[in-house]
């Protein structure tokens, strides 16, 4: 039984899209938007609603929208004052807040995540745009002084790089999308945004938000496939910046068709294979409670999931046998449910897919090592722990995205490290022991094969205050509140000479307060 507030009562058919500060209204051909949870009693999809389907006109609208508003640089925008800048953004996050219940509601329906989750992404995000705000501040007044080095004085400040097009990730719909989004609009950039295939409709609520909060033209909002819409805005070769959050393929594709690659900026996060590194001395309690959320958190769908499992010889047996009893244990449910661990998956193929990874590791010599695995229901397919895993297998070498998890015995230490610096990834690993004699090498050589080590916890990207990144082909650019201001920016200064014509023109110019970029003004 479906609680009554959660209930979808009717479609959204969005019919508007965001371009040139206009909501303007769609008139062509619509894709259907379906949520694999049933809302009846004999299994069957739920339609959502649908979104334009868009293409190269559009696209094209949208490119000369945000060319025009940034300007050569001479757009309101991104010479607008810091000061100004930021109110724009403290108005668009009020008014998103007025959001969150019809959000959180899509978040549940249309990507299968529970409300507890749902919830936390958006106040995670609420959270981050405020913090963004207060870094940015701070960055302004770290900026709001001259420096004198050999006889030269410098007024050095982070100067936007022009129009960034913006592609978020389907698995956090609204927070990774909007922790490209939000810096690169706030550091002075004009932006094109195209939401993920799943998870599409719930950025429809905000539209009127971007749109009354910021000048014409600095966020512009499409709907549609990346082939049809993102691939000519890159083919222009105008786009100064890609933000994406993806798959390194689309990535590749899309920065492929750059005609000036050299000068394409890249924020990229992308997919990951970390790894579990389980020592024989591991406080096994602990290690399967956060294998268990490294591994299952959203059924696996993060790139920062645990996706292979390393355990040491000595306690494999005991390892596999409580951690697979405790996958058995997890709770499958809708979104709503409670106490719910396990939600339907929003890919309608991605049971078939996990499936075929399994019959592969099957084939070629591994075992369900838990008694569910592998079991479908219409939506789901239960997680399934394979042991033993070799690297012929196609669930170690792909990224599976999915609730299936691949483990692997070691008796040397070099082996799992060996497989690490092969590996095409290189975005964290959890590391699970407790003797400091072992683990101190260990973390040493870690360091530098992956970009963060989690001891006796789970792979994660939280806090936002940290960096997040990745080596090799997880990521480009460095995404947290602090690093990702200067991922959308560059430095940029006014120099001059030491001498009386040049330090009076300075001073007359901070009286006469009329530039924008040359002022030592301290924002509280």
């Amino acid at each position: 039984m479906i609680p009554e507030e959660f209930q979808i009562t009717s479609q959204i058919h969005q019919k508007t899209y965001l371009v040139d500060g206009e909501l303007r209204e769609w008139k062509g051909d619509a894709t259907e938007v379906i949520s694999t949870i049933s809302s009846t009693d004999k299994y069957a999809h739920t339609t959502l609603g649908s979104i334009p389907d868009m293409g190269e006109p559009e696209a094209m609208e949208a490119l000369d929208a945000a060319l025009e508003a940034y300007d050569k640089g001479q757009g309101i925008w991104p010479i607008m004052k810091v000061k100004d800048r930021v109110e724009c953004m403290q108005s668009f996050v009020k008014k998103m807040e007025e959001k969150r219940e019809e959000v959180v509601k899509l978040l549940m329906w249309e990507i299968g995540k529970s409300m507890p989750d749902s919830y936390k992404e958006f106040d995670r995000t609420v959270e981050y745009i405020y913090d963004t705000i207060e870094n940015y501040k701070q960055l302004d007044r770290n900026s709001a002084k001259f420096q004198k080095y050999d006889g030269v004085y410098a007024h050095i400040r982070r100067g936007p790089l022009g129009v960034v097009l913006c592609l978020g990730p389907y698995n956090y719909p609204l927070n990774e999308t909007f922790a490209l989004l939000i810096p690169a609009i706030i550091m002075g950039n004009t932006t094109i945004f195209k939401p993920a295939k799943h998870g599409v409709l719930l950025i429809t609520p905000l539209l009127e938000a971007f749109q009354s909060s910021f000048p014409k033209g600095v966020v512009n909002i499409l709907f549609g496939r990346g082939r049809a819409v993102a691939a000519p805005i890159m083919k222009t070769g105008k786009v100064d910046v890609l933000a994406l959050i993806g798959n390194s393929k689309s990535a590749n594709a899309l920065q492929d068709q750059h005609p000036k690659s050299n000068r394409l900026r890249l924020v990229l996060g992308l997919e990951a294979k970390n790894p579990a590194i389980v020592l024989p001395d591991a406080d096994l309690d602990l290690t399967i409670n956060e294998c268990i959320a490294g591994t299952l958190s959203f059924n696996g769908q993060r790139c920062t999931a645990l996706k292979v499992v390393y355990v040491h010889e000595e306690i494999k047996e005991e390892f596999l046998k409580r951690f697979s009893t405790a996958v058995d244990a997890l709770k499958f449910g809708n979104p709503w449910d409670k106490g719910v661990k396990l939600t339907p998956l929003p890919e309608p193929g991605k049971p078939a897919y996990i499936q075929d990874l399994l019959d592969d590791a099957k084939a070629k010599g591994a075992k369900v090592q838990n008694k569910k695995g592998g079991k479908h229901s219409d939506n789901y397919i239960w997680p399934a722990v394979l042991y033993p895993v070799t690297k012929d297998m196609r669930v170690y070498e792909e990224e599976q995205f999915g609730p299936i998890i691949p483990v692997l015995s070691f008796k040397d230490i070099e082996e799992p490290l060996a497989d690490m610096a092969e590996s095409n990834y290189g975005q964290q690993v959890s590391l699970f022991g407790k003797d400091v004699y072992t683990l101190s090498p260990l973390i040493d050589t870690l360091a530098n094969l992956v970009c963060r080590v989690n001891l006796n916890s789970s792979c994660q990207r939280g806090p936002d205050v940290y960096p997040f990144t990745g080596r090799k082909d997880s990521a480009q650019s460095t995404l947290s509140v602090h690093d990702a201001l200067r991922s959308f920016s560059i430095r940029t200064f006014v120099a001059f000479k030491d001498n009386e014509l040049n330090n009076e023109t300075i001073e007359q110019l901070l009286e006469a307060k009329v530039s924008n970029f040359l002022s030592t003004d301290y924002i509280l």
